[in-house]
């Protein structure tokens, strides 16, 4: 595994799709060598530094105890670091729709981190395994950080981050639900984890085609009308984002808390699932008997 730059910066800044070329070189994405961080720190655009939200180290320090304690188990560290990395890195949706700071992170801060968790795997064409390079420098449902905060974006309960870990011990729903639109519909997000958690729909082929089947009902039902949601109160980020000074290191052995929103309507989420379950039952799913 490569080692983490050797200059780390001090906070986070914005690297461009095209300043990070250079750095997603053969040798990293083959997992054999890494960068020392000093040139990489010339082509980064910086943040506001007045921001206590761009420092580096608490971040690293996450990405630390996630590599020491999930070193034999890579995919379980996604459970346990979407919601920590959400709290810690406070942002609007619009800050993290901008992939110049995941770009950062990931080549920047972290990139050991990257090719550990999404170590090199055959490519096609190619006789050496290497890693994705979109794991570094990609779509945000496969860009190594930005995947683990939407996740965890999409799928907190209001404050609540257990919906999260639950979300993420299933790779194929955390992938498949981040191209949804309709995972942006919190009942919709909160009804697709209860199904997985009772066992409903738990293997990938399962739930790719529940998603299949509620992505084609979605074109003639407004899941809305089927499933209220309180809406969402700006005030609430505002004053979490605010705290971000203030707020002390996230919590390694219980969940952080997110934004004080009001959680989704337990009405809203019986009533998905329910509808969610027949769908799925009535659903083709390759290599599952015909019901009835």
């Amino acid at each position: 595994m490569i080692e983490k730059p050797h200059h780390l910066p001090q906070r986070l800044g914005l690297l461009s799709a095209t300043a990070a070329d250079p750095f997603l070189t053969e040798d990293l994405l083959r997992g054999v060598q890494g960068h020392g961080g000093v040139d990489l720190a010339k082509v980064v655009e910086p943040l506001p530094e007045d921001d206590a939200r761009w420092a580096v180290e608490p971040l690293r320090d996450l990405v630390d105890d996630a590599l020491h304690q999930f070193r034999d188990n890579r995919t379980d560290a996604d459970g346990w670091l979407a919601p920590r990395l959400h709290a810690a890195l406070r942002l609007t949706r619009r800050e993290a729709a901008d992939k110049g700071i995941w770009n950062h992170l990931a080549l920047g801060v972290a990139p050991d981190y990257v090719a550990w968790r999404h170590a090199p795997g055959p490519a096609q064409g190619r006789n050496e395994p290497r890693i994705n390079s979109a794991r570094f420098k990609g779509a945000p449902d496969r860009q190594c950080f930005s995947r683990l905060w939407w996740a965890a974006e999409m799928f907190r309960n209001g404050r609540d981050y257990a919906p999260v870990v639950a979300a993420c011990s299933n790779q194929d729903l955390i992938h498949n639900a981040l191209r949804m639109d309709l995972v942006d519909h919190r009942p919709t997000a909160q009804a697709l984890v209860r199904i997985m958690e009772r066992g409903v729909a738990g293997t990938g082929r399962e739930i790719n085609g529940l998603i299949a089947a509620i992505n084609t009902a979605g074109a003639t039902l407004v899941y809305d009308a089927l499933a209220s949601d309180e809406p969402r109160d700006p005030e609430a980020l505002r004053s979490w984002i605010a705290e971000a000074e203030s707020a002390p290191p996230v919590q390694r052995h219980h969940l952080p808390t997110g934004p004080d929103e009001e959680p989704v309507p337990e009405e809203s989420v019986a009533a998905l699932t329910a509808y969610f379950t027949e769908l799925f039952e009535t659903a083709p799913i390759r290599g599952r008997a015909p019901q009835g």
